[in-house]
């Protein structure tokens, strides 16, 4: 494995160069000593006979310093729009139950570099706060959430605010306690939509055993009604 770092801020640069064996590491390039090393003894004899070959060494030098440079400044230029996009999160507060923790759910944002804090009465609360990983999606923007303990009687008494901030914005989300659950919306919902059809399929199957058709808009004007009002 090896490559090249630039950050295009201070214009320092860096390089690297590692082999692995069986999956561990099995040597590297040290560039500021100019040397291989290696972490395991069955690398010795071979960083011995490459730290011999300075004309291989200091090929890699270059290389990873200057080619590599270029080259990844090249395709930063190439996939600017691409890689410097900022995109913001959407951020969610969400609760099975009144007496179930809160998460706060920030999804949809890029790069991926976002903080999730929380507050209460206006002031840093880090108390029963769990943060979960970043997590990738599909559409290479990421996800993270931030789950807090709080009981219906604390938020009864305090404001909790959930504070997202991400590339110099600041997203905050106040929980308040009498907003039905987001897991009960859903929850509900969903079955509303189950019933629906459920529905559907139990009066198909009552038709097709009783032998009706369905009603066509060119037939007699009684039929032609309920169908318009099915219809509305």
């Amino acid at each position: 494995m090896y490559g090249c770092e630039w950050d295009d801020e201070t214009g320092a640069t860096n390089g690297f160069f590692q082999d692995g064996y069986d999956g561990e590491d099995f040597l590297s390039l040290d560039l500021k000593e100019m040397r291989w090393i290696s972490p395991v003894q069955q690398g010795f004899l071979t960083v011995q006979k490459w730290n011999k070959d300075t004309a291989n060494t200091e090929y890699q030098k270059q290389y990873l310093s200057t080619v590599c440079i270029e080259w990844l400044q090249k395709y930063l230029q190439y996939g600017k729009s691409s890689l410097q996009k900022t995109v913001p999160p959407h951020v969610s507060l969400l609760q099975k139950s009144s007496s179930s923790p809160v998460t706060c759910h920030a999804t949809g944002f890029y790069p991926n570099e976002v903080k999730i804090s929380w507050m209460r009465n206006d002031e840093d609360h880090d108390e029963d706060v769990d943060l979960g990983e970043l997590l990738p999606n599909e559409d290479g923007t990421f996800q993270k959430m931030s789950t807090i303990r709080v009981t219906p009687d604390e938020l009864k008494k305090n404001q909790f605010s959930c504070v997202v901030e991400h590339q110099g914005k600041t997203i905050k989300k106040t929980l308040t306690d009498d907003s039905l659950p987001i897991g009960i919306i859903v929850g509900a919902l969903a079955a509303v939509v189950l019933l629906v059809v459920i529905s559907v399929v139990v009066f198909k199957v009552y038709q097709k055993k009783k032998g009706f058709k369905p009603v066509s808009a060119s037939d007699d004007g009684s039929n032609s009604s309920a169908h318009s009002d099915a219809k509305a």
